[in-house]
């Protein structure tokens, strides 16, 4: 739990020393996620990681929140984002800053056992810890896009590639399809060559394979597969194709 914590954090503070000293119009800067700019991008991972504490802290107060999303399902995120993105740089990076460290002793302190609620699916602290890592992994790619950078994988996409696997299934039926019943051979291959493996069909009839980079890449949605590397055989193949990791609205819907 302690690890998947510092990796949420450390996934923060890399994207925080991209952002940090941005001018302002590099932080009005468009980014690939639509009417989204790199300061949308912060503001987003802000308001998320506040909601995550109040999820974990108070229960009333989230599901106060949940009664205002169900007004505008598909636009909560972007109100609150555009709030978000009001506040000056100065706000808006201290108010990032204090929310992440504020929820990361949150789910530290939390029993392991706990469910939390959430808008999809309610998690455990540590599975809490992991969708946070993976968002926030997620998003800083839209700003590394953004901003032409090229990033350098490590060993934290294990656990976005853990979540990936994870969450198969309700790829499926938020597309009103039904999972398939046998569980796909993944073969990555991770950021230190050492290769990442899930699932039991070696035959390689429904497989996945590539590098574990381009395996998170498509399931946050920052990749189609034809763009990458990764080779993908009978229905792995469909699942690529509508595959989020992230609660919300099938692929293609949400940012």
């Amino acid at each position: 739990m302690s690890d998947t914590v510092a990796s949420f954090l450390d996934e923060c503070a890399d994207l925080d020393a991209l952002v940090a000293d941005l001018d302002e119009p590099t932080r009005a800067r468009a980014t690939p996620a639509a009417g989204w700019t790199i300061t949308h991008q912060i503001a987003a991972l802000a308001w998320t990681d506040e909601i995550a504490d109040v999820a974990a802290t108070d229960p009333q107060g989230f599901a106060a929140e949940i009664e205002v999303a169900k007004q505008d399902p598909m636009g909560h995120v972007d109100t609150r984002t555009e709030e978000g993105a009001r506040a000056t740089p100065a706000q808006l990076l201290a108010r990032w800053r204090a929310g992440r460290e504020r929820l990361a002793q949150t789910l530290r302190d939390a029993p392991a056992d706990t469910k939390l609620p959430w808008f999809g699916p309610p998690m455990s602290p540590r599975s809490m810890a992991t969708a946070r890592l993976m968002e926030t992994w997620a998003h800083g790619q839209d700003v590394a896009d953004a901003l032409g950078v090229t990033r350098t994988a490590t060993s934290r996409l294990r656990d976005i590639c853990h979540l990936g696997v994870r969450t198969r299934d309700f790829a499926y039926l938020i597309n009103d399809r039904t999972p398939p019943a046998q569980p796909f051979r993944i073969e990555l291959t991770g950021p230190d060559g050492d290769l990442w493996t899930r699932g039991e069909d070696e035959s390689g009839e429904h497989a996945v394979t590539g590098t574990a980079q381009d395996f998170c890449l498509v399931v946050t949605q920052r990749r189609e597969t034809g763009d990458t590397d990764l080779v993908a055989t009978g229905e792995a193949k469909e699942w690529l194709a509508i595959a989020p990791v992230f609660a919300g609205a099938p692929r293609g819907a949400g940012k």
